[in-house]
């Protein structure tokens, strides 16, 4: 249980205690400031606690966002502080600070939390940003936002949510805290919880179809004790019933899946809005959130394929299945590494992006560039649909269309930016490119003895040769042919020589995507190539354990963890070594059959899949279970 110290006497008819005590806190009260030290003393330090200023007038939702949301080691409004156990020692140090300048909670605090506290109260409901000095208010002197400040000053800045119309402020006698309390009272708070449960910024058909209910199914939830992770197995479980009702060929089984392919997505809404509804972040529910939303989507990619399958007639469109998953997967790469490889650099500034932040002044056209990106929600409902009324082929001709199509868009838009940017790439953003990368053992030898300078367009232009060869010789050279193999063997100089040195030219975000177009193509290829029964879905289940692999990459990097460990990207070959390994797979088969189709090819590919999921697997859900990763949460909008 957390607890939290009220900096002083309980305030006679105030609500702070009950507040507290709903929050999950076990309140205490320390009469001064050596008191606060000492209560602060005697909580056990792997324990959250908060300080709380007993004059303390606002809504309890403004106490929540200050002083339970897990992914901040400390957070502040005023009158209210909070830390966690990583911020304990840096908290002792502040209160220590803190109350060296003042005494108490009426004590006059240093010029820094005086403004810190002003700057912080709210003067008017329809304002929160006006501060004491603006409205001619007397300022309030209190020990929790000094000690704040002193928390600032130890390196641990305080996180401090944005409150709009919320009301967070200390009242230093009866008059204001009247004042305060007319003002809190003229606000509904659950309404406005309700409201910023939503992301701020989604496509267009999760913001007017799904949001405007989806909101209440998760406060739902949150009053009956549900779980985010729980929503997010319940919307994955939804979607695996909805891949199983497309396997099996029929109509209604076509229009029962699109319909429960609806309701995960909807599901996938609830479970990210009960967590900014309950502030319930967690490292898991992330990587539950992140992996899952591919795991449905390519699932389901499965079931329409067996449903086609078995449909009366029979059609194979494993190959369109691997195709929209091999797209999709392309544009995440292409979306993650951009932004990798942008986020914090300095100098940052394109007239493309200029342009786009003026169009982005037009309202309508922010949705009409966001529903050209066929996101999440307008994908989802458009395969939904097309499951129901149409057929999988129609359904997998429309979604590669639409993909394609909204990949050219953003990729050149990017490239465009790239072009016209003026910004110098940091040290991180080169490392973690090539985390992305996925180089294995023979890239990184030919990537030493090629060590050389960055320059500027050299690395994605040497990565789209080798791709380009890769892919082109998978293709037109015969099947099973050992010239593919040398193919893949050159691929692999190539790509060394690509990551040769560090990845921050203006274009070298799109390394990673053209090694993964590469890896996954060539695999489609030699698939659908082979005419070996059963060889295209075993394809698609490799590509699939391999994406994992890449998307699980990308997740740690955006939790601030780093990459999988590099034994781990050793052992499963890096995209080169993997390669080579099946073309060398195929021409051995090939000529081991004589040129007569077998099983062979499916059963190697089969066992090579099963190998690098278990490997990745196990790795995986050891590092999200047991790590020390970060509390995340998407805030920005799933990628395109």
């Amino acid at each position: 249980m957390s607890t939290a110290i009220l900096t002083g006497s309980p305030v006679a008819g105030s609500s702070v205690q009950d507040d507290l005590r709903s929050l999950g806190f076990d309140v205490r009260t320390a009469i001064d400031a050596a008191g606060v030290a000492t209560e602060l003393a005697a909580v056990p330090p792997r324990e959250r606690v908060a300080l709380v200023d007993p004059r303390f007038v606002g809504h309890g939702h403004a106490l929540r966002l200050a002083l339970t949301d897990p992914r901040f080691p400390a957070a502040a409004v005023p009158g209210a502080l909070t830390a966690q156990p990583e911020a304990r020692a840096a908290l002792s140090r502040a209160v220590t600070a803190a109350t060296r300048s003042g005494g108490d909670a009426g004590h006059t605090p240093s010029p820094a939390g005086a403004a810190a506290t002003a700057a912080g109260q709210v003067a008017t409901v329809g304002d929160a940003e006006k501060t004491a000095e603006e409205t001619g208010e007397a300022r309030t002197p209190s020990l929790v936002d000094d000690i704040a400040t002193a928390l600032d000053a130890e390196g641990v800045p305080p996180h401090r949510p944005e409150l709009g119309v919320l009301i967070a402020t200390v009242a230093a006698d009866e008059e204001r805290r009247a004042a305060a309390l007319a003002e809190t009272a003229a606000v509904d708070d659950e309404k406005v919880r309700l409201r910023t449960a939503v992301k701020a910024r989604d496509g267009f058909f999760t913001t007017f179809c799904i949001s405007p209910y989806s909101r209440y199914i998760a406060r739902w939830c949150a009053r009956r004790g549900l779980t985010p992770n729980q929503v997010t197995t319940a919307s994955l479980l939804t979607a695996l019933i909805a891949a199983g009702c497309a396997a099996t060929g029929t109509r209604p089984g076509f229009v029962a899946a699109g319909v429960l392919l609806i309701a995960s997505f909807v599901l996938d809404c609830t479970d990210g809005q009960l967590a900014r509804y309950s502030l319930q972040y967690s490292t898991l529910g992330a990587w539950l959130d992140a992996t899952f939303d591919r795991a449905k989507e390519y699932a389901y990619y499965a079931g329409l394929a067996l449903g086609a399958a078995n449909a009366p007639g029979g059609d194979d469109v494993w190959a369109l299945a691997l195709g929209a998953m091999v797209l999709q997967t392309c544009r995440h790469v292409v979306d993650f590494s951009f932004n990798e490889a942008n986020h914090d650099a300095t100098g940052n500034s394109s007239p493309t992006a200029a342009l786009s932040d003026r169009l982005n002044s037009v309202g309508w056209t922010v949705w009409v560039r966001r529903m050209i990106v066929l996101p999440i929600g307008e994908r989802w409902a458009m395969i939904a649909v097309l499951t129901a009324l149409t057929t999988p082929r129609i359904t997998f001709y429309v979604l590669l269309i639409g993909c394609a199509l909204a990949a050219c868009y953003t990729t050149a838009g990017r490239v465009l930016r790239s072009l016209t940017r003026k910004a110098r790439r940091t040290d991180r953003a080169a490392q973690a490119l090539a985390d992305l990368a996925d180089s294995g053992p023979l890239a990184e030898l030919v990537a030493k003895a090629a060590a050389r300078k960055p320059h500027s367009y050299l690395a994605p232009v040497v990565a789209a040769l080798g791709a380009a060869l890769l892919v082109a010789g998978a293709a037109a050279l015969p099947y099973g042919s050992w010239a593919a193999v040398g193919g893949a063997a050159l691929y692999a100089v190539l790509a060394g020589c690509a990551v040769a040195a560090p990845l921050k030219g203006p274009l070298d975000w799109l390394v990673p995507p053209l090694f993964r177009a590469a890896e996954y193509g060539t695999v489609l290829i030699l698939a659908a190539r082979s005419q070996v029964n059963g060889a295209l879905p075993a394809a698609f289940g490799l590509v699939a354990a391999v994406a994992y692999h890449h998307y699980d990459t990308v997740y740690r990097i955006r939790g601030g963890t780093g990459a999988p460990p590099h034994g781990l990207v050793r052992a499963i070959g890096g995209h080169e070594g993997r390669i080579l390994v099946v073309t060398a797979i195929a021409a051995l088969l090939h000529g081991l059959s004589q040129g007569d189709p077998n099983q062979g090819f499916t059963i190697a590919l089969t066992a090579l899949a099963v190998v690098i999921a278990l490997t990745v697997l196990i790795e995986s859900i050891r590092f999200w279970v047991s790590s020390g990763a970060p509390a995340v949460h998407d805030e920005t909008g799933e990628p395109a």
